[in-house]
């Protein structure tokens, strides 16, 4: 079989591919135009429909998954401890889940086949959350230590009142530590790596847009889904421990199905499509081959380091990681404080603002992402979502920071200042992560497809998993530290400062998009 030759470059406009071979020029190689309504909302090819279609329902159970379990996690952790248990966990036990996952991936990426891979990768998570919801959470009194032994803990070492807030629900913890890992393991990297795998560049351009606008709609059933389970089902079930109980049985098992399906699309493009051939525009991947990784994690880890571009998206992610830490977390202590530690009222209000923010997606996906991506150069595109976190975050951290800011014009239409900041929150986090969704992914994707097999894989494990928590990470480490410093755990007391980290981090974020669109121009 002759092997094509691929030569990638990036002007401002457009991303290029060329490909010389020795075999005539098949289907997926035809320029064909679209007509601006289909450019806009279906710029598929009928060849390109399997393909396409396999991938976004992948992508589709995976962020049903992760949006469940991302709006329950809150809810255990921060009705249990506190919020301020969160920075704890992203500075420590998610710093070396992160750490740990990257070492494992990046062994197992030698051992077995990118499909082996995917399935070794996803069964530890699933089986958790299949335990945790019909085993654990329901009888978590057994499982967590006594509320004597953590009072005994905390009065003979209060210096380790973080860990030991962790400790006291461990099982609360590890869920939350494993969500997190599965965000940036299933999808950023697992998801992605797949699909730049078997996506050609010319059909990157008009898939992914499409694949953050589809895939969305996950938000929509899964938070819509959320809020029934954890708000409506209480009008079935009077007494709230059992209606609670009851909702976990339900999500938790939801989140098992959904990962069966998954499992099974994912199988179903290896058994029909991959393992047939090229014909569909797909690369042959034989049934037992290895993926061609055979460097150590060493030299794995200086071919990283040594690459400019691979350093640059890591600054882009941290820059993101720690942004939306910053602000999230503020915004969750508000929404504590409204909600009163209402476990079914929290999480019914995570899964409406899930759905909420599945449709700005899309909306958003629509009107902005895909005309970018595919007229617009690659640095209008990218250069969009730190300026929002600019603005719109500056705005809220001022709101925080004074209140009196808006209080007139709160007091006339009767709405308190905590209900403000609850919702505010909520709306500026919703307009945020919707660009990130619909621009930051897709261009960050973009940069990686020019890469060598090595950086596209290890380089993208260490950027996208490690390099996403350790700014996660880098946003807990810098609560604890105005923690230790101010003696609080009262995250709306450190907001002046946490405000002054997020804006100095945002202006690098902006400066590293400027020099990422030089490299790929």
């Amino acid at each position: 079989m002759n092997h094509a030759i691929v030569v990638y470059w990036f002007d401002h406009t457009h991303i290029y591919k060329h490909e010389k071979n020795n075999t005539p020029m098949n289907k997926t190689q035809k320029s064909h135009t679209f007509t601006h309504f289909r450019t806009a909302f279906w710029p598929i090819h009928s060849h390109e429909i399997k393909k396409f279609v396999s991938l976004s329902l992948i992508m589709f159970g995976l962020l049903f998954i992760y949006t469940i379990a991302r709006d329950t996690k809150d809810t255990l952790v921060i009705n249990a401890v506190g919020v301020s248990i969160i920075p704890f966990l992203q500075g420590t036990a998610l710093t070396v889940a992160a750490f740990l996952f990257v070492l494992v991936y990046a062994k197992l990426s030698n051992m077995f086949s990118r499909e082996k891979l995917f399935y070794i990768i996803i069964a530890p998570f699933l089986l958790y959350y299949a335990l945790f919801g019909f085993v654990i959470h329901p009888n978590s009194e057994w499982f967590h230590p006594a509320k004597e032994t953590i009072a005994a803990l905390n009065v003979s070492h209060p210096a380790l009142t973080g860990l030991i807030d962790m400790y006291a629900c461990w099982s609360y913890s590890l869920f939350y530590i494993l969500t997190e890992i599965w965000g940036n393991a299933m999808i950023s990297l697992m998801f992605w790596e797949f699909a730049n795998h078997i996506v050609l560049i010319d059909e990157s351009k008009r898939f992914y847009g499409l694949f953050a606008v589809i895939a969305n709609v996950a938000l929509i059933i899964s938070g819509y889904f959320v809020y029934f389970c954890s708000n409506t089902i209480q009008f079935f079930i009077h007494n709230g421990k059992d209606a609670w109980t009851v909702s976990m049985y339900l999500l938790m098992g939801s989140v098992t199905l959904m990962g069966i399906f998954v499992v099974c699309v994912f199988r179903w493009m290896h058994n029909s499509i991959l393992h047939k051939g090229n014909a569909d525009g797909f690369p042959v991947e034989e049934a037992n081959a290895n993926p061609p990784l055979k460097k150590s994690l060493l030299q794995s880890a200086k071919v990283i380091v040594t690459s400019h571009k691979i350093l640059l998206i890591l600054i882009l992610v941290l820059s993101y990681s720690i942004t939306v830490g910053l602000l999230e977390l503020q915004w969750k202590h508000q929404l504590n404080l409204f909600c009163q530690g209402n476990r079914g009222t929290y999480n019914g209000y995570m899964g409406l603002y899930s759905s909420v923010t599945g449709a700005f997606t899309i909306f958003c996906g629509l009107a902005i992402s895909t005309r970018l991506l595919h007229r617009g150069t690659w640095f209008q595109a990218a250069i969009i979502t730190p300026l929002l976190f600019l603005i719109v975050g500056g705005l809220y951290f001022a709101h925080l920071i004074n209140p009196n800011l808006l209080g007139l014009i709160l007091a006339k239409f009767s709405v308190s200042p905590l209900a403000f900041s609850a919702a505010a929150g909520g709306a500026v986090v919703l307009i945020l992560k919707s660009m990130k969704y619909t621009l930051f992914d897709p261009t960050k994707e973009m940069a990686y497809i020019p890469l060598s097999e090595e950086l596209r894989t290890k380089g993208k494990a260490a950027v996208d998993v490690l390099g996403s928590n350790l700014g996660e990470s880098g946003s807990g480490y810098i609560h604890i530290i105005l923690f230790g410093i101010f003696v609080t755990k009262d995250v709306l007391l450190i907001a002046p400062y946490a405000c002054g980290i997020f804006l100095a981090m945002c202006v690098v974020w902006l400066m590293a998009v400027k020099v990422m669109a030089r490299k790929i121009a």
